[in-house]
Parts: structure tokens; sequence; C-alpha cells
């Protein structure tokens, strides 16, 4: 084994970190958009090698053994088919996902909490129709009053998503770290500008 590659991974343990594999479907479509379906990049060399995924874009790093140079992964595709969900689960992410990451009372980003649009010591109950996203300030004055006690009013309703609605709201949140082998298959079910 070269001794200047143990050197230099001894140096930089977080450089071989910074490599994450974009994880497609079958259809060549992302598994999730939010949060993007990524896995470690030793996943994806575990899974190339057991041939349950096909490589189709790599970085220009290689990980090294002492018999073998592979380049790292950084697009895979699924050989089989995995089933999407047909509805979404009720989660705090999910709903915060679904409010965009803002109050739907103020439209203030950050510190978000829920908040039960019926109070429940009103018989609300906890329910994508009736728990929106709120910001502490807002949930705080709102508190076991209605809307119109509380004098506040609702951006939008509060619906259950469906499945194509929350993933394309998915993708006006791209994480922060977006690798350029990677746009071909992000957006590639939209519609193209004329």
């Amino acid at each position: 084994m070269d001794g200047d590659f143990r050197t230099e991974f001894t140096r930089e343990p977080r450089r071989l970190k910074q490599h994450p594999a974009l994880v497609l479907n079958a259809d060549y479509r992302p598994l999730s958009y939010y949060p993007l379906s990524l896995w470690p990049w030793q996943e994806a060399v575990k899974a190339a090698y057991l041939e349950r995924v096909d490589i189709v874009a790599e970085y220009d790093d290689f990980v090294h053994s002492p018999s073998t140079k592979i380049r790292i992964p950084s697009v895979v595709v699924l050989k089989e088919y995995v089933r999407p969900q047909n509805k979404v689960a009720f989660t705090r992410f999910n709903l915060f996902l679904r409010d965009e990451f803002k109050c739907q009372y103020c439209g203030a980003r950050g510190d978000l909490t829920f908040d039960h649009v019926i109070p429940r010591a009103a018989g609300g109950i906890t329910s994508w129709e009736n728990v929106v996203a709120a910001c502490s300030p807002c949930n705080l004055k709102k508190g076991s009053k209605s809307l119109r006690q509380a004098n506040m009013a609702l951006q939008k309703p509060a619906r259950q998503p469906e499945v194509e609605q929350l993933r394309n709201t998915g993708r006006k949140f791209p994480p922060n770290f977006l690798h350029e082998s990677w746009m071909d298959f992000l957006y590639w079910d939209t519609e193209l500008d004329a």
C-alpha cells in the first residue's frame, strides 16, 4: 500500500466523509427529495460490491484497499424498483415541510413548533387538518384560544398533503451540498422551459 495515502488519510479523515452518493430508484428518480436520498460513500461502495446498485457517476477521488483502487460513487441506481409510499406519514418534519418551514400565522421562519388550530382543550385532535407550524411567539399568543378569540388567521388552510405535493415542496429546499453529477437526476421529471 502506498504510504502517502495512509498519511494523507490520517491527516484528512473528514475528506472521505464528504462524498455522499445520491441514491436513485430503478426509474432513475431519487428515492426522496427532502431529505434528499443520500448514502455515505461506504454504503454506496458496499451496495455496488453486493450488486444491489449500478454506479452511474463517480467523484474524482478514490478509496484504496491493499489490492484495489475504487473511484467513489456519486450517483447510484437501485437494481430493483422500490415502490414509493402513496400516503404521507404524519410527522413533525413532514408537517414543517408541508408548511414550507414557516409559521402559518405570521410567516416567520426558524424556531418553529406546532399548534392545534382548534385547541385540544376545546376537543381539537392531532391531525393534518388541525395542526400547523407556528413560531413560538404566535403559539404563545394563541394559546388555548380559537383563531377568532386570538384575532389570528391561517395563511393557508391545514390539509393532508399528497405525496407528489410534498415531493414538489421538498424540491424548494435543496441540501447545502449538491454535487454537479447529481443535477441531471434531481429535476429531470420537471417540465422544461420553452
